[in-house]
Order: C-alpha cells, then structure tokens, then sequence
C-alpha cells in the first residue's frame, strides 16, 4: 500500500484518463496518413499540455528520451502546476507510431503515475523481457530458462498442452532463434510489429486476448510502462537490461543503475501504488481505436489503480 497520504489515486485518475484521451484525439488526424512524426508530435503536444493542467508537481521518469534528444516530455522534464504530491510520471504519448501512420492495430496513448521515487529511472536501452498473467503461483517461468522450457513451464502451470499456449514476440530479426524454439514445443506465436506495453497487456487478460505470455527485447522505458499495467491488472514481468557498447552502460550508470545483470520482477520496477491510463488510437485487443463519424470523435479509455485493482473504463465523445 502506498504510504504516501498526499498521493490521492482515486482523485487523479480521472484527470491522468483526460490526459491520454487528449493525446488520442490529438493524433487522430494523422491515422492511416502515414506520417509517424506528425502523429507523434501532435499526442507529445497534447499530453503535455494536459499534464500541465494538473495539480501536481511531477517528474517524467520515462518520457521521450533524454533532453538533448527530445524538446518535450523529456526524462527529468517538471510537469503539473507544482501544486500537488509528488509524483513519478512514465508516459509513451503514442505507443505505435508506425501502427497509427500505417492505421494497423492496437496503437495506444499510455501514461503511468505514482508517488516520487516509485518508478526505476530506466535508461533508454533493451531490456529482454519475460511477462504472463495473473492466475500463475510466483516464477512458473523465469530469464534464465529458454524460450523453450518457458513454454513448457507455463503449458504445466496452466495444465494444457504446449499447443495450446500463444506467445506474443517482437517481430524483429534479432527473435528468430527464439521465435524457431517456441514454435518447436508447438506453441502458437502472436507476431506484432509495434507496441511492446500493448503486447504485455495482452498477457494480463488472456481470457479476451488469446495470449498467455510476451517475450523477447525491447525498449527498457516500455518494460517499466508494462511493469505498471501489470501492477494494476495483475501479472508478474521480469526484465533485465541489454547493452550493446559502453556509451549504453554510461547511460544507465547516469540512470542510477549499478547492477548490470539484475533481474528485475514488477515489483522492483514499480515499488509503490500507481494509476495507469491507456486511451485506444487504432483499434485494439484491449481497448476500442477512435470512432469518427458525423462530426464526432468517439475514445475509450482504460483506467486503472493498483490500490484497489479497479478497472474502469470510460467513453468519450466529443465534437471532431
């Protein structure tokens, strides 16, 4: 539970729904036009601005990138009025730039918020990631089995047959290996091509979804995003850091990082209460795109507290 008294979750939900919503609409001019920039300067725009109406002094602990490389919502950027609790704030203003610019499924709006000191300041590098549902008993499956045993493992723990279990994967050159071993137990594999926090989330609610686990690497930032779906919806992750040159292992020694091989669960990324908020873009599994029709915008949004385990979701519609 969170000890921070200052930190009202139930309060700032609604506001954090009305920040994602608005990073949505504002993008939703640029679906299927594809122009992955636009699309993902317009939700930055948006998002910030919103973020900004909010009685809160916060941080972004995950942002864009570093603030040579982003001009907003960068890592260490202050924002809200400064006149509330203090809060970590992770955030992916478009989660699927490619999948809104080319209008393919399951892009999202998708920001976290938790009491300062909440979230692992993740350096912008991979992360291998490992993440399943929440109806497991603690470490079925871990880093260090392979893709293989991981399979076996789950098929075990959920006592079918590993037929009968659907991994989601990256699609990325780098997954091959992976890829060919999962498909060897007989598993069925869920590619995607964009959207790594989507693709946890599917995990959470496999009984909608068809999907039991997600592996493979990607973005370190988006581990930590998916680390705080899944201490909402419930589900355990496990992500370890990847470094390809020493310019990478700078980074995370800035980040605060001091053990390079650790492994690290959901609770050692998020360690206090959270609130998530993820508004659809393009159609999804999880949550439904934006509606245009007759002048209209139509959004559905995913809000979430961990405190309680609430889930809420919420229709907007608004004048287009």
């Amino acid at each position: 539970m969170s000890g921070n008294s200052d930190f009202q979750d139930r309060m700032l939900s609604l506001g954090l729904a009305r920040v994602a919503e608005q990073a949505a609409l504002a993008s939703a001019k640029f679906i299927g036009r594809g122009n992955e920039q636009a699309a993902d300067q317009a939700a930055v725009n948006a998002m910030r601005e919103q973020l900004n109406m909010l009685d809160i002094s916060g941080v972004v602990v995950i942002g864009e990138g570093e603030r040579d490389e982003a001009p907003m919502l960068y890592i260490g950027e202050k924002v809200g009025t400064g006149n509330g609790p203090e809060v970590d704030i992770a955030l992916d203003p478009l989660e699927g730039t490619t999948l809104t610019a080319k209008d393919m499924p399951n892009a999202l709006t998708v920001i976290s918020m938790g009491p300062r000191g909440s979230m692992l300041h993740a350096p912008d590098v991979y992360m291998d990631k490992l993440a399943i549902g929440p109806e497991y008993a603690k470490d079925v499956v871990s880093l260090d089995m392979s893709p293989a045993e991981r399979v076996v493992a789950l098929a075990a723990a959920k006592r079918c047959d590993p037929t009968d279990i659907t991994v989601c994967i990256l699609e990325r050159p780098r997954h091959s290996d992976m890829i060919a071993q999962v498909r060897e137990t007989g598993a069925a594999i869920r590619l995607i091509t964009d959207g790594d926090v989507a693709g946890v989330m599917h995990c959470a609610e496999s009984r909608i979804t068809g999907i039991d686990m997600y592996m493979g690497t990607g973005g370190a930032p988006e581990g930590v995003l998916a680390a705080s779906a899944l201490k909402c919806m419930g589900g355990q992750i496990w992500g370890r850091l990847m470094f390809r040159n020493d310019d990478e292992r700078h980074r995370a020694t800035n980040a605060g990082i001091t053990d390079f091989n650790r492994i690290y669960a959901r609770d050692d990324m998020v360690t206090d209460d959270v609130i998530f908020a993820a508004t659809g873009v393009t159609q999804g599994s999880l949550v439904s795109g934006i509606k245009r029709e007759a002048g209209w915008y139509t959004t559905e949004t995913l809000i979430m507290r961990s405190k309680t385990g609430s889930v809420r979701r919420m229709t907007y519609r608004t004048p287009a």
